[in-house]
C-alpha cells in the first residue's frame, strides 16, 4: 500500500473475486434491463405511429450516452485533477459553505481526523491542496447525473399534464365538425356580439393597451383557453393555411406539433449546461443565489403566458378596429408579427429553459438534501427552502395546465405552419422530392451554362424545381415550419368580410 492512502482502502487486485463478480453482475443486470425498456418502449411507438414521441424516446437515449460519457471522463482524468495542486489562498475565496478552521482535521460525525489519499497527500507535502478532492469529484458526479435525469422526468411530466389538458379540447373540435352541415345562411352581425371580440377587445387609445395587458395577465390563470378562443383560432388557421379543406382537424394536427417540439423540451442544450456552470459558480455563502434564481422562472413563465394571451387579444384588436360589422363567421388573421421578433419558436426556447431551471432547483434540491442532509449551510434556512419549493409547485402546475397549452394553440397564429400539418409518409415524400428536384436543378443549371441557352420546357421545369427548392429550405426550415406559400393557385379567405 502506498504511503498516505486512506487506511483501510482495499485494492481491486487484493478483493475477493467472488465480490468483483457479484458487483460487476448486479451492475449488467440493472443497465440491461433499462436498456431493454427503452427498446421495447421505441418498438411500442413505433408500432403506434407515434414518430414525434419515438424520436423523444431517442433524444433521451442521447442525453444518456452523453451522461455516461461524462461520468467517463470524470472517472478517467480523476486521478489527474486531484494532483493538480493550487496554493490554499485559492480555497478561502468564493466558497459555498465557510469552512471551520478545524474542518479539515475532525470528521463532521466524531472526533476523528480526516486521512487523505495519496494523490491528495501528494499536494498536502507541497503545502498545497488539490483542485477537487475525490470525495467532491464523486459528489459532482452524482450531482450531473441527478441533474439530467430529474429534468427528463420532469419534461415528461409537464408535457404528459399538458397533454391531457388539450385533449379536453377534442370534444369542441368534435362538435364544430358535427355542427357545420355547410347550408348555414351567411348573416350580417355587428363585430361585439361575437363573443371572442367581448372577451378580448377593450377599446381604443393607450388606457385600453395596458388594460389589454392587465387582462391577459390575470386570463392566464383561469380558463386560458375558452371554446370561442379555440373555435375562432381554428378558423382563422385552417382559412388562412387550408382553404381548400374546411374540415381539416385542427385538434390532431395541434397535438401532433407539440409531439414533435417535445423532443427539442426534454433534450439539454448546450446553452443550459453554460446557465448549470454559471449558477454553480455564483452559488457563495450569504448571497443566497439559489432563492434568488427561484424567481427567474417564475417571471418569465408568467411573461410568456401574458404574451400568448395578449396575441390573442391582438387578433381580436385587429378585427374590431377594422370591421363595424362582419359578414358570416369571425375569421383572424395569423401573422408572425404578434409574437417576439416575430419569431413564435421563442416561446419554446423560453419554455424549454424555464423547465429546465426549474428541474435544476428541484434536483439540486434533493441532492443537497441526501448528500449533506437538511442542515447544511448550502440548504440555507426553512424560511428559505420553503418559497423555493412552493415556486417550483406553481411553475409545475401553471405550465402544465396553462402555458403549455397557450404555446400549442397560439403559435399556431404565425405566418407559418409546422411540417406536423402533413401526414408522416406525405412528409417524406415531400422532402424527398424536393431535395431531387434541387439536385436536377442544379445539374440543369451547369448544362445550360456551358451551352449557354435553354429550352422552354426547361425553364418551366427550373421554375418548379424552384417552388420545391423553396418548399425545402424555406418551407421545411430548421425549425420544422412551413412558410405559407404566396403562390397559390386558389385565394385563401383571410379575413372577414365587411359590412
Amino acid at each position: 500500500m502506498e504511503e498516505g492512502e486512506a487506511e483501510g482502502a482495499i485494492k481491486l487486485e487484493f478483493t475477493p473475486t467472488w465480490i468483483v463478480a457479484v458487483v460487476c453482475s448486479i451492475i449488467v443486470f440493472i443497465s440491461l434491463i433499462v436498456e431493454r425498456l427503452l427498446h421495447y418502449l421505441g418498438k411500442f411507438l413505433r408500432r403506434k405511429n407515434q414518430k414525434s414521441l419515438f424520436e423523444a424516446l431517442q433524444k433521451v437515449k442521447e442525453e444518456l450516452m452523453l451522461l455516461g460519457f461524462i461520468s467517463l471522463l470524470l472517472t478517467v482524468f480523476q486521478g489527474t485533477i486531484v494532483k493538480i495542486c493550487i496554493s490554499k489562498e485559492w480555497m478561502d475565496h468564493l466558497l459555498p459553505c465557510k469552512e471551520d478552521s478545524s474542518a479539515d482535521l475532525v470528521s463532521p460525525t466524531g472526533g476523528k481526523r480526516r486521512l487523505l489519499s495519496s494523490r491528495e497527500s501528494y499536494c498536502d507535502a507541497k503545502y498545497e491542496v488539490p483542485l477537487l478532492s475525490v470525495e467532491a469529484l464523486h459528489q459532482l458526479h452524482i450531482f450531473i447525473f441527478v441533474l439530467a435525469i430529474t429534468h427528463v422526468v420532469y419534461s415528461v411530466l409537464t408535457m404528459v399534464l399538458a397533454g391531457l389538458k388539450i385533449r379536453e379540447w377534442k370534444h369542441w373540435e368534435d362538435s364544430i365538425k358535427k355542427n357545420d352541415s355547410g347550408s348555414v345562411p351567411r348573416t350580417i352581425a355587428h363585430v361585439h356580439q361575437f363573443e371572442f371580440i367581448r372577451d378580448h377587445f377593450m377599446g381604443i387609445g393607450k388606457d385600453s393597451e395596458i388594460l389589454s395587458w392587465l387582462h391577459s395577465f390575470g386570463k392566464q390563470f383561469y380558463g386560458s383557453v375558452s371554446r370561442s378562443d379555440y373555435t375562432t383560432m381554428r378558423l382563422g388557421f385552417i382559412m388562412t393555411h387550408c382553404g381548400s379543406n374546411p374540415k381539416f382537424n385542427f385538434h390532431k394536427y395541434m397535438v401532433r406539433a407539440l409531439e414533435a417540439d417535445f423532443k427539442k423540451v426534454v433534450g439539454i442544450s448546450w446553452y443550459l449546461w453554460i446557465f448549470v456552470v454559471v449558477f454553480l459558480l455564483l452559488n457563495v455563502s450569504g448571497w443566497h443565489t439559489y432563492f434568488w434564481i427561484a424567481f427567474i422562472p417564475l417571471i418569465l413563465l408568467l411573461a410568456v403566458g401574458t404574451k400568448l394571451e395578449h396575441v390573442i387579444s391582438q387578433l381580436a384588436h385587429e378585427v374590431a378596429e377594422k370591421h363595424s360589422a362582419i359578414e358570416g363567421d369571425l375569421v383572424v388573421k395569423p401573422s408572425d408579427d404578434h409574437f417576439w421578433l416575430h419569431r413564435p419558436k421563442i416561446v419554446l426556447y423560453l419554455i424549454h429553459f424555464i423547465l429546465f431551471q426549474n428541474a435544476f432547483e428541484i434536483s439540486f434540491f434533493f441532492w443537497i438534501l441526501t448528500t449533506y442532509g437538511s442542515n447544511s449551510c448550502i440548504m440555507e434556512r426553512m424560511r428559505y427552502i420553503v418559497p423555493r419549493l412552493v415556486i417550483g409547485l406553481i411553475i409545475q402546475i401553471l405550465c402544465s395546465y396553462s402555458t403549455l397549452p397557450l404555446y400549442a394553440i397560439v403559435t399556431q397564429m404565425g405566418s407559418s405552419f409546422k411540417k406536423a400539418i402533413f401526414e408522416e409518409h406525405v412528409q417524406q415524400s415531400l422532402i424527398g422530392w424536393a431535395h431531387k428536384v434541387r439536385k436536377r436543378k442544379v445539374h440543369r443549371g451547369s448544362e445550360a451554362s456551358s451551352t449557354g441557352s435553354g429550352s422552354v420546357g426547361s425553364k418551366d421545369q427550373s421554375s418548379r424545381g424552384a417552388h420545391l427548392q423553396k418548399l425545402d429550405q424555406d418551407d421545411l426550415n430548421e425549425d420544422g415550419q412551413v412558410e405559407l406559400q404566396a403562390k397559390s393557385s386558389t385565394p385563401l379567405n383571410t379575413g372577414p368580410k365587411s359590412v
